[in-house]
């Protein structure tokens, strides 16, 4: 199977593309498969994170070349790229509008596609291989899978600009540097350390992980619009029972469980 599912505890599971769809993921065997497996995981109130790793040297290496060539000689490359994009755009968004935290362990090349599931994380643990390639401009194209969105919120706009026009391959270290990953550790420590972000992550109140939304659209809200946006996200989660559990450890003097 391209995609593997380990289930770490009751509420963190693994991710782990396999040899084949981590160096070609752009494919729809593949992403059909990758959407339904993390839909499927998002939509599991009991898991609360996952963590999404690849094989060997690839996190996930984007386009399968040869497919590009085939459907472009075949004139079938526009309804080919606007199917895997009808995949993978609605798959981002629900990462990025979910409650349920995504841990990206960069365990080799991001690109392409690939790139864009990393960027889509909330928090991203890179291996000394981890390296994110630009790859669009080299074969003619422009970029997709959010990149172009979510690189420049997490570096900046001339870096990213920079990023793509040069056709870049950042390293491990100039990702953590520039901050487009948010630690950088040593192969053995990869996937325990990624394990444990999305532990202590994952172990918030429902209300608070879907605190994530907020971050995204402030950058797109006016003060104003955004308080209002704030008051009722707050509003509602004074209602939860997650709520009423957080009041009574604070008055307990202990650590709240949220499970």
């Amino acid at each position: 199977m391209p995609v593997e599912i380990e289930a770490i505890s009751k509420r963190v599971v693994l991710v782990k593309l396999t040899d084949e769809s981590a160096t070609n993921a752009f494919d729809p065997e593949f992403m059909s498969e990758l959407d339904i497996k993390i839909r499927e995981i998002i939509e599991d109130e009991s898991i609360h994170s996952f963590i999404l790793t690849g094989t060997d040297r690839f996190f996930c290496a984007g386009a399968n070349i040869n497919e590009f060539r085939k459907h472009y000689d075949q004139g079938t490359i526009g309804k080919w790229i606007k199917k895997m994009t009808d995949i993978l755009h609605p798959l981002i968004l629900k990462i990025r509008n979910s409650d349920t935290i995504m841990i990206a362990a960069v365990n080799g090349a991001a690109a392409g596609a690939g790139l864009g599931l990393a960027l889509s994380a909330d928090y991203r643990v890179a291996s000394k291989n981890g390296k994110f390639a630009a790859s669009y401009f080299s074969l003619g194209l422009s970029p997709d899978g959010g990149t172009s969105w979510l690189l420049p919120r997490l570096v900046g706009s001339q870096k990213s600009r920079i990023f793509f026009f040069e056709n870049q391959v950042w390293s491990a270290e100039k990702c953590l540097s520039l901050g487009a990953v948010d630690e950088l550790v040593a192969d053995s420590d990869l996937i325990p350390r990624s394990i444990k972000k999305a532990e202590e992550w994952g172990s918030w109140a429902k209300s608070s992980r879907s605190s994530k939304d907020l971050l995204d659209h402030q950058e797109n809200n006016d003060l104003e619009s955004h308080l209002k946006f704030e008051q009722r996200r707050i509003i509602d989660a004074g209602f939860s029972n997650e709520f009423s559990e957080g009041i009574d450890a604070f008055l307990e003097k202990r650590k709240a469980n949220f499970d």
